[in-house]
């Protein structure tokens, strides 16, 4: 089994690879999932404190408008950047040269 190589050549840093996409999938959902849960908890708070603080009944209707909206930008917002490309990759290492037995140049001579 050899190295696995990428078509530069140079060997994969598995440390710089991406994280896999059910896993990049799972992390949004769970995003959007606490964002909605903050945004229930918001309206709720709105209906039990209207008759108590209208000011703040209505700050926590104004977060309950704005968060499924600003949840789904985030959820929608892709994958994760890519990881510098410098580090990803090791640079092409050469085989040192072995230099040929002097017999055999003294044969190239002749």
């Amino acid at each position: 089994m050899g190295k696995s190589k990428d078509k530069a050549g140079g060997v994969v840093r598995i440390t710089g690879a991406r994280s896999s996409l059910s896993e990049d999938v799972r992390g949004r959902q769970r995003r959007y999932m606490i964002a909605m849960a903050v945004r229930t908890l918001c309206v709720i708070l709105a209906v039990v404190l209207w008759k108590e603080s209208r000011i703040v009944a209505i700050v926590m209707l104004v977060g309950g408008i704005f968060i499924p909206y600003v949840a789904v930008v985030i959820a929608n917002a892709g994958r994760e950047n890519t990881p510098r490309m410098p580090e990803t990759f090791i640079g092409h290492q050469p085989q040192p040269m072995i230099e040929p037995a002097p017999d055999v140049v003294a044969d190239a001579a002749k």
